[in-house]
């Protein structure tokens, strides 16, 4: 026996729905919705005077299948006595349709692009508007500090401090340590070309104060501190922990999100200065075994190649770069819902936003310092 007949009424369509409609005719059920073709225009009014023990799994097989026949040109209008799950699981299955585009008119392959182009710049102003009121919040949270210093929460700082910094020395260090000798290697090879290898000290030099210490300070820093901030507020999400706070009177900002900005902006700067410290280290033993420039003279070389301003020019980008990669690590955790995936896409979300706005921070940081001749 047919689970279902589709027929013409007038202008409308009628669905009678028969026989068994529990989860043990499933696969009748299932066999007759694939039969029905579309799409489907118009009013479809859904008869369940028929239908037996009707079950949430058909009920919600059925309304998938509508939406897929006649997208959002279809009205669906059920009587004679319908589960009373259809008005709940017709809800879900629109909200679903929504969240993942299901429910889209097919249009022009141009009107296409400039749907597509509208949508994006739609989310990028509501993206910005969402982050400009992140940082509001945290502002206003740093601002009633001033007053109530107790706020800042120091035990939560301390131990940020601890986890962002104190443990990231070892692979900071490293890290600095080896792109300084490869550096040095490779202007050692091209300067050696002209007997200019004295200039290789300038190089780490200039290269390691005002560029490398910082900029791979930061992006070590986004995918390790960046990644474990989103993922432990995305977590704290999940399990709904974030809405006890507030049920109980606590801000999250104040709680979860200005500990880790103010102990990452603490905690930057000093790894940026062991950074610099590695570096400067690993081009002086390379000049020393390669170049057999003495300690000595590449200590008195690398005086006269700096300026007053090549140490401070790298160190006043920490702060910023701290800025960006502990917000964007909490604001992509505070965004967290649903599911286990999305805490994972909002993760990789996190260190992929915060190694290029590093990037262009620097990249402005550049220009500027070149226009300002600093």
């Amino acid at each position: 026996m047919e689970a279902l007949v589709l027929q013409r009424d007038g202008e409308d369509w009628r669905l009678d729905l028969r026989g068994d409609w529990s989860l043990a005719g499933m696969g009748q059920i299932d066999a007759d919705l694939k039969t029905l073709t579309g799409p489907i225009s118009g009013t479809l009014v859904c008869d369940w005077s028929r239908a037996e023990r009707p079950g949430i799994g058909p009920v919600w097989t059925l309304l998938a299948r509508l939406s897929d026949l006649g997208a959002d040109k279809l009205v669906v209008r059920h009587e004679g006595n319908p589960p009373h799950t259809v008005e709940l699981l017709g809800k879900l299955e629109s909200e679903l349709c929504t969240a993942h585009g299901k429910r889209t008119v097919a249009v022009a392959p141009h009107e296409g692009a400039v749907a597509l182009l509208g949508r994006w710049t739609v989310l990028q102003g509501t993206e910005g508007r969402g982050v400009l009121a992140f940082f509001g919040r945290i502002a206003a949270v740093l601002g009633e500090s001033f007053s109530h210093p107790r706020m800042l929460r120091m035990p939560s700082i301390v131990r940020h401090i601890h986890e962002t910094g104190v443990t990231a020395i070892p692979i900071v260090s490293l890290i600095a340590f080896l792109i300084s000798v490869v550096v040095a290697y490779l202007g050692a090879q091209q300067l050696s070309k002209f007997g200019a290898t004295i200039f290789v000290v300038d190089l780490v030099t200039i290269a390691v104060l005002r560029e490398m210490g910082v900029l791979l300070t930061a992006i070590i820093v986004a995918g390790r501190s960046g990644s474990a901030f989103a993922a432990e507020i995305g977590v704290m999400q999940l399990n709904e922990e974030t809405d006890a706070l507030r049920a109980m009177g606590l801000n999250p900002i104040e709680l979860l999100v200005v500990p880790r900005v103010v102990a990452l902006l603490i905690a930057l700067p000093c790894l940026t200065v062991f950074a610099d410290a590695m570096g400067l280290a690993g081009g002086g033993l390379l000049s020393l075994i390669q170049l057999h420039i003495p300690l000595s003279q590449f200590t008195v070389r690398l005086r006269e190649a700096l300026a007053p301003t090549t140490f401070w020019a790298g160190l006043v980008k920490a702060p910023v770069f701290a800025l960006v990669i502990a917000m964007v690590g909490c604001y992509r955790g505070m965004q967290v819902r649903e599911s286990a995936r999305e805490l994972g896409r909002m993760t990789t979300m996190a260190v992929v936003q915060s190694i290029f706005l590093v990037i262009l921070a620097d990249a402005f940081f550049a220009v500027l310092f070149q226009q300002i001749d600093f």
